[in-house]
């Protein structure tokens, strides 16, 4: 039987050892930390429960058809809710939207609260799902480094489409083309932030992403989050994958253009098969360091990290939902701070993820489990303990002023996410989230590829690889991985 190493139990890295192992291979999975799920994970504490990482659920297809393939029924490990409400939104004038996932209902929300028509809404969300379908099979499901993924209709139908995708123009330009209120603009330039860019560098073809939330549906996993990496932890263990915890890799042994072995302080691993689940950078720098280095994606721009505060709050806020965004009346100012000045804004965007207003176990009677998070800059040597304690400050005064409650004084447990932590904690390289950003109309092309051009059974996958981060495209990295190897 032939071996494969998984380094990484991030969510990418579980989902190629339980596709490696529906096709045969002897899989055994080493992760430098005790537990799995790499971001996607949780924090325990005073009776709260937080979700550490992604705290959005779309594509739950993905994550069924992980059960599917191993002909097992994703219900029995894995149930999810659908959310009505995506985000509730704030903004510094009072104004407050609620993003109904029923599109009409959203909609009539703009048109009553800004100077934007519900049918441009309509119209906008309509061009999102255009978007989608011409690229989604090319662009998310293939690698784009093979001859043969551009050998087919589907292509063909995706450079006939390719001048309507605006891919030439920045996010911004095509949301202030489509809408005059500077609200709406806002709203629809958020999601630049879900693979750690800013709207006003980042190709408007980005804007498929809000397809995924009104067109495909948010979607709260029964018990949270991590019970995403719960249930494909337990489906791999059962169908025959090694998990090898606090087992940090060294290096990979390479003989000419093979991968040989995956060498750890306490063992060395011989393998058929090596798939990489880390950040590329640091897979050639310190686990080949042999390898022709990474010069082209090191060049490119870090996308941004994030600075989180998981709060026990002693009170429920009936005016918040699951997610809740409060804006910067300043929106541009704040990406300048973060991708220019590589500091945070003195007002930045707040999101506040309150899993206990579905989870009533996440959070004692009467009280709630707030993730709180800010978009930061990656590590580049400033005086982070400086900039935390000043954001921390700018985040509690704009909380409070929002909802008209000294916050501070309701917190009763407090633990922190900082991009340092991030970087030691699964070695992401300079604590970014996304590996490289999207600010560059190509940058889908200038993502790192699936697999080696030095090494014939090397593989990547995750967030800092093509098709990016998140968790639908960290599992599809999965799946292009899977076509790969035959």
């Amino acid at each position: 039987m032939k071996k494969a190493i998984i380094i990484g139990a991030g969510i990418a890295g579980i989902a190629s050892a339980i596709r490696l192992k529906n096709k045969g291979y002897q899989v055994q999975v080493l992760e430098k930390n005790a537990y799995p799920g790499g971001k996607l994970t949780q924090i325990h504490g005073n009776n709260f429960r937080f979700d550490a990482g992604p705290s959005l659920f779309t594509m739950p297809n993905m994550v069924a058809e992980l059960f599917e393939i191993c002909n097992k029924n994703p219900t029995d490990y894995f149930n999810y809710e659908q959310l009505d409400v995506l985000c509730n939104y704030f903004y510094e004038d009072g104004t407050r939207i609620t993003a109904h996932a029923d599109i009409d209902l959203f909609a009539a929300e703009i048109e009553q609260n800004t100077s934007d028509s519900a049918s441009k809404v309509k119209q906008h969300l309509a061009k999102s799902k255009y978007i989608y379908n011409a690229t989604e099979e090319q662009f998310l499901s293939k690698s784009l480094h093979k001859i043969s993924s551009f050998l087919s209709f589907s292509t063909l139908r995706a450079l006939i489409k390719f001048p309507f995708l605006n891919i030439f123009n920045s996010m911004n330009e095509v949301n202030e083309k489509a809408f005059k209120d500077s609200k709406t603009i806002r709203l629809f330039n958020r999601y630049a932030t879900y693979n750690g860019s800013t709207p006003y560098k980042a190709p408007g073809i980005l804007n498929i992403i809000p397809h995924l939330e009104f067109g495909l549906g948010a979607y709260l996993p029964k018990g949270g989050m991590h019970e995403i990496t719960n249930s494909l932890v337990r489906l791999a263990k059962e169908i025959g994958v090694e998990f090898h915890f606090n087992q940090e890799v060294n290096s990979i042994t390479t003989t000419k253009n093979i991968a040989t072995s995956v060498v750890t302080a306490s063992h060395k691993f011989a393998t058929d098969v090596v798939i990489c689940n880390a950040d590329i950078h640091n897979v050639y720098e310190k686990l080949i360091p042999s390898a022709k280095k990474l010069k082209k994606v090191d060049k490119q721009e870090r996308s941004s990290s994030a600075l989180i505060f998981y709060w026990g709050i002693d009170k429920e806020f009936p005016e918040l939902d699951v997610h809740n965004i409060l804006f910067t009346e300043d929106y541009k100012k704040e990406f300048e701070h973060i991708f220019n000045s590589k500091t945070i804004y003195e007002d930045p965007t707040v999101y506040i993820n309150i899993t206990s207003k579905r989870i009533k176990e996440d959070a004692p009677k009467g009280k709630e489990n707030w993730f709180v998070m800010i978009n930061v800059p990656s590590v580049y040597g400033q005086n982070w303990d400086e900039m935390i304690a000043t954001a921390r400050k700018n985040i509690l005064q704009k909380i409070s002023k929002n909802l008209g409650v000294d916050i501070e004084d309701l917190i009763e447990f407090e633990e922190q996410l900082t991009p340092q932590l991030i970087q030691d904690k699964t070695y992401s390289y300079k604590g970014s989230l996304y590996g490289t950003s999207s600010n560059n109309r190509f940058a889908a092309f200038f993502r790192h590829k699936n697999f080696s051009s030095q090494f014939k059974n090397l593989y990547f996958c995750g967030g800092s690889v093509h098709p990016g981060g998140g968790i639908p495209l960290a599992l599809s990295s999965a799946k292009i991985i899977d076509k790969l190897i035959r």
